[in-house]
């Protein structure tokens, strides 16, 4: 029977119960081996409910860098009966499977193009452990102590991931380090080498390990937020979390020891924005972090903000849907619902980070554009990103950097006799001036409504006020598109006929997928969208193609519907490729199914005049 054989490029996934404390196990495994200077991009693949069902957690290890998902399994270590079909069904052919032999395999449901690992693990751990949490608990370990072993990954560096995080508590940390080595003792005299392994290598550089959360609470900080207000939902309660815990070290005045920001859990998500576009018009810079179905309960207050231009950022961790939907599945499942948000004419600026890095970014940089703008913008990420640790650049903030305020009018201004309407365009690029509350005894004052007035705020229902402030409106969001991140291309060695869109976490996945194909001899030309509105280079690198293949991670399709609309491109040149199961897109997916339209078309994939 055939062996995979690898070294560093391999793909293990973990099958276990919720609850039962495997995730850190499994992390602890992914983060020893990223300390021998071999990337890894772990995913937690978990149920909505507290403990029970199953979850998985897959590692992708690669020297060559790839953070997104391959595809395929290597070695499957099952440790729930529940999922055993499924986990065999899932291992690639001359893989491993590790289970526990406790009981006997159910001899019918095997394969014999896989090679089966059993160790004892239950017995050994009850022979170990009388208290039943930490039987629980330390038969991860112990899994991890074997794996080490048969991967030949140093267990030094899991000592030292120990040491870390049990500082302090010496205990803990001994017993963590005895299940580890009763485990990789049981694996060197029982169990047979495999032909994984892991070999020390130099290959992460500078690039720091964070989760698109954390680094979005982060940049929020940076970016000059002083209030955030939220409801928890998943994937999205760790943004606030994280922005308190990191406000409650850099925000507190050294002299007083008073708080210099505001966290507010509100009684639901509608009362959450609506307190962040409070704080947005009195001149704090404000966010709020949800997910699809608080965006949905938010539509109403996001309307105001927009129609009375309110600076408000919104971080939306997307999941699948529609309703409840997949609470702890990752989808693109929002960019329409942002986009369109509210009833009437509305347009929402979006941003759409592609790793942490970008989340830090973009957090930092949506504050500048709502205050700039005057209106809602939304940072796009999801819970690939959001809840997943990737390796990424250093954040970098240069402390020289200004806010942007925007058009705010001042008191000198007022007295030196501007002409102040709240809602007068006197620059031609649609954003009006503001002040803030208390600028001026006598002049600059308004009455802020979501209802229709004219250009000095004053209530009016004429059809000419109203076509001018949806003008203005409209004329302020082509403005945008001066303001927003550019698209990145990532241009084929040849010229190529065919092109691809994408945008978000599906990056990671389709740079490994550009690779792939240029092996079969297709060559296409990617463009990474960043941001809504889009740019004129996008339609011109949809002009300048065949066809063009629209990447998604959603059914509906629902970038593509918004390039129709939004871009004036001929929908007959835009193919969608579209994967919604809940789980991150894989390099292999979209590597087959471009391939298969390329083939389907019928075309060469490159122009003839191409150079060798």
């Amino acid at each position: 029977m055939q062996k995979i054989e690898a070294v560093n490029d391999f793909v293990i996934k973990f099958a276990n119960i919720n609850g039962s404390g495997s995730a850190s196990a499994n992390e602890l495994l992914a983060r020893a081996i990223l300390r021998m200077g071999v990337p890894v991009s772990p995913r937690n693949i978990f149920p909505s409910n507290i403990q029970g069902l199953p979850t998985w957690f897959e590692v992708r290890i690669t020297e060559k860098g790839y953070l997104g998902r391959r595809g395929g399994v290597d070695m499957m270590v099952t440790m729930n009966p529940q999922t055993w079909e499924q986990d065999v069904r899932e291992v690639d052919p001359g893989g491993y499977l590790f289970y526990d032999s406790s009981k006997p395999l159910p001899r019918g449901k095997l394969r014999d193009d896989i090679h089966f690992i059993g160790m004892p693990l239950t017995e050994i751990t009850n022979d170990a452990y009388q208290d039943s949490r930490q039987r629980q608990l330390f038969k991860n370990i112990i899994y991890v102590g074997a794996l080490s072993t048969l991967l030949g990954i140093d267990p030094l560096e899991i000592e030292k991931l120990f040491a870390e995080q049990y500082k302090g508590k010496e205990k803990l940390l001994e017993l963590n380090v005895q299940a580890l080595h009763l485990g990789r003792e049981y694996a060197r005299e029982n169990l047979k080498p495999i032909a994984l392994s892991v070999e020390r290598r130099d290959r992460v550089g500078d690039r720091i390990f964070v989760d698109g959360n954390t680094a979005a609470a982060l940049g929020c900080v940076y970016g000059g937020a002083s209030v955030c207000a939220w409801y928890p939902i998943t994937p999205s309660s760790s943004v606030p979390e994280a922005f308190q815990r990191y406000a409650e070290k850099l925000r507190i005045d050294p002299a007083t020891g008073g708080h210099r920001y505001a966290i507010v859990q509100a009684e639901d998500e509608l009362a959450s924005i609506g307190i962040v576009i409070g704080a947005g018009w009195n001149g704090a810079r404000a966010f709020t972090a949800t997910s699809g179905p608080g965006i949905s309960l938010m539509s109403e207050f996001i309307g105001l903000a927009y129609f009375a231009e309110i600076p408000a950022v919104l971080i939306n961790v997307q999941r699948g849907g529609p309703s409840t939907g997949m609470p702890t599945r990752t989808q693109q499942s929002d960019v329409l619902a942002c986009a369109y948000a509210s009833h009437g004419d509305t347009r929402h600026v979006l941003l759409f980070p592609e790793d942490p890095y970008e989340c830090f970014e973009m957090s930092a940089q949506a504050l500048d554009l709502a205050e700039r703008l005057q209106t809602p913008v939304f940072v796009m990420t999801d819970l690939d990103i959001g809840m997943n640790q990737r390796l990424c650049r250093p954040f970098a903030w240069d402390d020289s950097r200004e806010y942007d305020r925007g058009k705010v009018m001042t008191r000198e201004a007022l007295d030196a006799g501007s002409n102040f309407g709240r809602y007068l365009d006197v620059d031609g690029d649609g954003i009006p001036y503001r002040t803030y509350p208390g600028t001026h005894p006598t002049k600059g004052s308004y009455f802020t409504r979501g209802t229709t007035k004219n250009a000095y705020a004053i209530y009016s229902e004429t059809g000419a006020d109203y076509t001018y402030n949806m003008q203005r409106l409209q004329r302020k969001f082509e403005t945008a598109k001066s303001l927003v991140p550019l698209p990145v291309l990532s241009a084929s060695r040849y010229p190529a006929r065919f092109g691809a869109i994408f945008y978000g976490s599906t990056g990671p996945a389709m740079q490994e997928a550009l690779d792939a194909l240029a092996e079969q001899g297709i060559y296409i030309n990617a463009l990474r969208i960043r941001a809504f509105p889009f740019q004129n280079e996008i339609a011109d690198f949809i002009a300048s193609h065949t066809k063009v293949f629209v990447l998604e991670q959603n059914f509906d399709g629902q970038l593509k519907t918004l390039l129709i609309n939004e871009a004036g491109v001929n929908p007959a040149s835009l193919i969608p490729i579209l994967h919604f199961d809940g789980t991150p897109i894989t390099a292999r997916f979209i590597t087959q199914q471009i391939a298969d339209r390329v083939s389907h078309l019928n075309v060469r994939p490159f122009r003839e005049n191409r150079v060798a």
